[in-house]
């Protein structure tokens, strides 16, 4: 398929934190994605919850009700984009296509039948937006072998890649993952472990807040050395790369299991959460670029100034910034990965790193959902 370099993409994304849905508008004109306009969609409060419950295997769903469920996240998506098209001016008939990413509620990239399952019919948004919509995007790969994520990873090499200079791209989401842009142009990427789910998910059950802002909570406790100690003890941190995780490994129940949490200060537990997501997103660039000299941070931690804090005692000597040094909106990164995912699939051409997520080979990711054709009612 033809692609127009004066198209528009849009993108679209709910991270494991179901903090909101994320949409960007995206051009290509210039060979790699400029941001023309974001926005941040909230998900309704009783959906969300419904949403994270399923996430962390606290409830179980019947097939009907699994089903609406999806129509329901479906609809939400398509909320999130005819918002950011109508507050930019922009017409349907301008926007190429739709990368929509959806809701991950479970995944599981290994065992005897490795799956991942992201929730939102990309028919429902489709049909509402009248855009052609392209998601699905994991399962291509998890069917080659591969971890089916991180998919940023490739983007991450197009946009901040410096010949000669070894850095890394730290998403700070739901879960934490790294990118490795080697000096020599190797590119490295996984999951560390868990970012800001943990810490949203402990927030929310002690204070009644969905988030702790600017770590505030967490600064007013102190590190509890045992139960750090046992957290780190899970084997997932010290696996090795291809490797990747989610809420449905790293929530509430998981921290239980690990330490009488009941019997901590509730701050003190905030604050050690926040030390385990600082010292094993350290200690996996230790291991795994070394000669990194910059660590360039996106995703909602970048807000958190406690995290940030730590991380970049941890990370010393090498510099901790935002991506927006470089001019790239430390927000919306992950929203216009789905654009250009999107792109990569109507053009015929992969979208997954091999080296990165384990697959046999490169793999076009996606399938193709169409929006109403011309004309019709």
């Amino acid at each position: 398929m033809d692609d127009d370099a004066s198209a528009l993409y849009l993108g679209l994304i709910s991270g494991t934190s179901a903090d909101s849905i994320d949409s960007v508008l995206v051009s290509f004109s210039r060979g790699v994605p400029q941001l023309l306009a974001s926005h941040a969609h909230p998900w309704p409060t009783a959906l969300r919850e419904r949403m994270l419950a399923l996430a962390q295997g606290e409830t179980a769903l019947d097939l009907d009700a699994f089903g609406r469920l999806d129509v329901e996240i479906g609809h939400g998506f398509a909320d999130a984009a005819l918002h950011l098209l109508e507050h930019s001016g922009t017409p349907a008939t301008a926007v190429r296509a739709i990368g929509s990413h959806g809701q991950t509620l479970r995944h599981r990239p290994t065992g005897t039948y490795p799956f991942t399952l992201q929730l939102g019919d990309p028919s429902v948004i489709a049909e509402r937006c009248g855009i052609d919509v392209v998601a699905d995007f994991r399962r291509a790969d998890i069917a080659a072998g591969g971890q089916g994520a991180p998919l940023l990873p490739a983007l991450h090499a197009m946009l901040l890649s410096r010949p000669g200079h070894a850095r890394v791209v730290l998403n700070l989401g739901g879960i934490a993952n790294i990118t490795v842009l080697g000096a020599n142009g190797s590119v490295l990427g996984f999951d560390t472990g868990p970012a800001n789910g943990l810490l949203d998910a402990w927030c929310l059950r002690q204070r009644g807040e969905s988030f702790d802002r600017d770590g505030a909570y967490a600064a007013s406790g102190h590190l509890d050395a045992g139960l750090l100690d046992a957290l780190l003890a899970d084997p997932y941190f010290a696996l090795p790369p291809p490797k990747s995780t989610g809420r449905e490994h790293f929530h509430l129940d998981w921290l239980a299991t690990h330490a009488p949490s009941a019997a901590l200060d509730p701050a003190d537990v905030q604050a050690t959460l926040l030390e385990l997501t600082a010292r094993s997103v350290a200690m996996a660039i230790a291991q795994h670029a070394p000669g990194a000299e910059e660590v360039l941070a996106c995703g909602g931690g970048v807000h958190n100034g406690a995290l940030m804090r730590r991380l970049g005692e941890l990370l010393a000597p090498r510099v901790l910034l935002s991506t927006s040094r470089y001019g790239i909106d430390p927000d919306f990164l992950e929203a216009t990965a789905f654009a250009w995912l999107a792109r990569q699939r109507l053009l015929g051409l992969p979208g997954n790193l091999p080296a990165v997520t384990g697959a046999r080979g490169p793999r076009v990711l996606g399938a193709i959902y169409s929006g109403p054709a011309a004309g019709s009612p």
